[in-house]
Order: C-alpha cells, then sequence, then structure tokens
C-alpha cells in the first residue's frame, strides 16, 4: 500500500516550507507592483494546441489529458503561452502596453527513466506586453535586478544573448551544419567544429563564435571585427543601446552581466534577447530563471493574426528557496499565534468565543487560539503557551470578564 505517499513526481509543502515560499513570494510581489505589474491568474489546464502553438514546448514534458470530446489537453508546463493567449483574446487593443505578473504552479513530465522526479514547480515572473526597443527590454532586466535584490540574492550572473543577432551570425553556414554549430558553441566543444565538414573560411568564423562571450565591452568589441549580415544590424543597435542604459542606471547590476551570444533557448518563439539567471551556492551553480523578447508570439493567438510584443522573465522559486536557505534570510520557524484565549469553565466557551472573534476584528493581522481544553491545570496552559512561543493568554469566565497576562520565555525565567 502506498497510500501514505504523494503520487510519483508530486510533493507536499509543510508549513515551515509554506512560510518560507510566501517569504520570497512577498518580496517579489512587492518588487512587480512598485514597478507596476498587476497580477494575472490563467488556467492550469490549457487546449494541446495552445501550449504547442508558440513551438517552445516539447510534447513529451506535457502531463496530458483527454476530455469527453476527445479533445488534448494539457497542465501547463510555462506561464507565457497561457498569458498571451489571455491578453489577446480579453483585452482590448488599446489597453497595452500591459504589465503583468504571475505566481504560480506548472507542471512537467520528466523522462520515462526519470521515474519520481519532481513534476509540479512553482514560478514566479512578469510579461510587459505590446512595447518593444532597448527601453522596455532594459524595464525588464532592472525589474529582474530589483526583484534579486529585494530578496537579498547578489552573487548572480545575468548571461545576455541576443536571439536574432546569434540566428545572423550563424546564417553563412549550410543548414545542415546550424544545429552542430550551435550544440558545439553551447557546450565549448572545440573538437566537435573541427570534425565538421566546412570550408577553412567557415571553420575559422565558427571557432571565432567562441569567442562571442564574456564581459559586454569586450563582446562588442570582438563584434567590430567580425562581419555581420545585414539582418544583424538593427538587433546590435538594439543590444548596444539596452547595454548603455543599463550600464548608466544600474553599473553594479552591469557588472553581473555575462554577454553570450551563443545563448539560444531552445524556446523558438525568442525573436530579441534571451537571458538565463544563474545563481551560485557553494561552488554550485542553480539556473534561478530566464526570460526573453517574443515579438511573434501573440499573434499565434489573436483571432486577426495581428502583431504584439512582448518579452518577460519567470522565476524558479525552488530554486531560490534552496539557495536562501545557506543565508540568514529565510524565517526559521512558522509565525506564532499573539494570544490563547481559554475559557475558565464549560460555561465560559461561548465568551471565549467571543473574546477571540472580538480580537481578530482588528485591522492588523492578530492570530488567536484557543484553548480547546478547559480542564487543564493553568500552569500546563502558561507551558504550552511559551513552549509555541505565544506572549499573551487571556483567561475568560462564563459573565464575559477577561483577566489578561504576559508569557514569559524560558530565558526570563
Amino acid at each position: 500500500m502506498t497510500v501514505h505517499q504523494p503520487p510519483a513526481g508530486a510533493r507536499d509543502l509543510l508549513p515551515l516550507d509554506v512560510t518560507q515560499k510566501q517569504w520570497i513570494e512577498r518580496r517579489l510581489q512587492d518588487a512587480f507592483r512598485r514597478w507596476g505589474y498587476h497580477r494575472i491568474i490563467t488556467s492550469t489546464l490549457e487546449r494541446l494546441d495552445t501550449l504547442m502553438a508558440g513551438g517552445a514546448i516539447d510534447r513529451r514534458t506535457v502531463v496530458q489529458f483527454q476530455n469527453n470530446d476527445d479533445e488534448l489537453l494539457g497542465l501547463r508546463p510555462e506561464l507565457t503561452a497561457s498569458i498571451a493567449r489571455a491578453a489577446v483574446s480579453r483585452l482590448s487593443d488599446s489597453s497595452f502596453p500591459q504589465r503583468l505578473y504571475y505566481n504560480a504552479n506548472v507542471f512537467r513530465r520528466s523522462g520515462s527513466s526519470a521515474y519520481g522526479r519532481q513534476q509540479e514547480f512553482y514560478q514566479a515572473g512578469v510579461e510587459l506586453l505590446g512595447a518593444s526597443g532597448p527601453v522596455a527590454d532594459a524595464e525588464v532586466l532592472l525589474l529582474l535586478a530589483d526583484s534579486l535584490n529585494r530578496l537579498g540574492v547578489d552573487d548572480v550572473q545575468v548571461v545576455l544573448g541576443e536571439a536574432q543577432l546569434t540566428r545572423s551570425l550563424l546564417e553563412p553556414f549550410p543548414e545542415p551544419s546550424r544545429t552542430a554549430i550551435r550544440a558545439a558553441i553551447a557546450d565549448l566543444d572545440y573538437v566537435a567544429i573541427e570534425t565538421l565538414e566546412l570550408s577553412p573560411q567557415l571553420r575559422d568564423r565558427a571557432l571565432n563564435l567562441f569567442n562571442l562571450r564574456g564581459t559586454p565591452d569586450q563582446v562588442l568589441e570582438r563584434l567590430q571585427g567580425v562581419q555581420l549580415p545585414e539582418s544583424a544590424t538593427a538587433a546590435l543597435d538594439n543590444l548596444t543601446a539596452l547595454l548603455k542604459i543599463l550600464k548608466t542606471t544600474q553599473p553594479g547590476f552591469y557588472e553581473q552581466i555575462v554577454l553570450d551570444l551563443s545563448l539560444i533557448e531552445t524556446f523558438n518563439y525568442y525573436t530579441g534577447i534571451v537571458f538565463e539567471v544563474v545563481g551560485h551556492s557553494h561552488s554550485d551553480r542553480q539556473l534561478l530563471g530566464k526570460g526573453g523578447r517574443y515579438d511573434q508570439l501573440l499573434e499565434l493567438y489573436h483571432p486577426q493574426r495581428q502583431a504584439c510584443s512582448g518579452i518577460g522573465f519567470s522565476l524558479n522559486l525552488e530554486d531560490l528557496h534552496h539557495l536562501l536557505l545557506s543565508g540568514d534570510q529565510l524565517p526559521e520557524s512558522t509565525p506564532s499565534s499573539d494570544w490563547l484565549v481559554v475559557s475558565r469553565s464549560p460555561e465560559a466557551q461561548a465568551a471565549a468565543f467571543a473574546f477571540a472573534a472580538q480580537l481578530r476584528q482588528k485591522e492588523a493581522l492578530i492570530r488567536v487560539e484557543l484553548c480547546l481544553d478547559y480542564s487543564q491545570e493553568a500552569q500546563a496552559v502558561r507551558e504550552s503557551a511559551r513552549r509555541r512561543r505565544i506572549p499573551q493568554i487571556a483567561w475568560v469566565a462564563a459573565d464575559g470578564t477577561q483577566e489578561t497576562e504576559l508569557v514569559h520565555s524560558s530565558a526570563e525565567g
């Protein structure tokens, strides 16, 4: 019997886990709201066609269902497609740009060889819809920096690429070789490039692409020596303008950026900048989040195929939680109650409930517990309150009168 275990790939969050998760969520939400973003909640279940429309999702990773009409459905593996569908179908054209944020669970199925691997994840992120150009790109990246700063996460790298620019750099290569070159560059595999059937000129060009990774200033300087296709000019101008804004506005964040023009996400809908947030903890590298620009995705969901630009990012809450556990920012215990209300007799129970309700009516959050066993000795009640860090006890009589006392901690004797 396995009824005492959650399903394979699922897990439970106990109160302390939830307290720490909410601590992270509140700080992210605070950053998002201060930048003018509003929360959106989309359906957990989507039509499979909706999820696959952007060409971003590997169908094998989607947890799938079939409804009574034989329609294929899937649990969302990410939020961008769902938000794109909701935005173009429910928001009017005049309401753009839209600043939206989310805090939700997503589901991804692992391969058959990874039985029991986690399949439910929690993400928080933003989408800026209907805005393009370096200023919009800068807003999203600076919001990312503000979000990480509010969590106290500072030892991070932001690996920044430009999907259109990288595609342009690969244009001179014959189609069969492009995928192999992309994979070799991503894996820093010089040998793979050497073994490809390329002309000496193209092989040198491919090897030079390995050098397009480093500080923004270094990479932009190296690009001056690379013959770029005409299609890359606008992308390079946009990237240069973006980096100038970041360097001027947030020089500390700018120093955390690694410009990597070999970075191409597997999500095919990215059309401009792409980025990954990498954290460091005890020499481990963790992918904390990712994002990018997708200026051709929303039109796939628009009834008239109307174009609309978009850019956003998502942060992985489990990975942020794991990283923060090594520091001292997260709460180490669940919140304690503020009051313990005790009825002095069976006849006083109604009065105890009434007094507890009165306390809960205050504008500020006050946590109030009732002692469910009126027959306990007073000293046992005090010990219980002390053990659970409850600072105040109210003893309530049948006539509604109360006697209150402060509970001293063990350290106070």
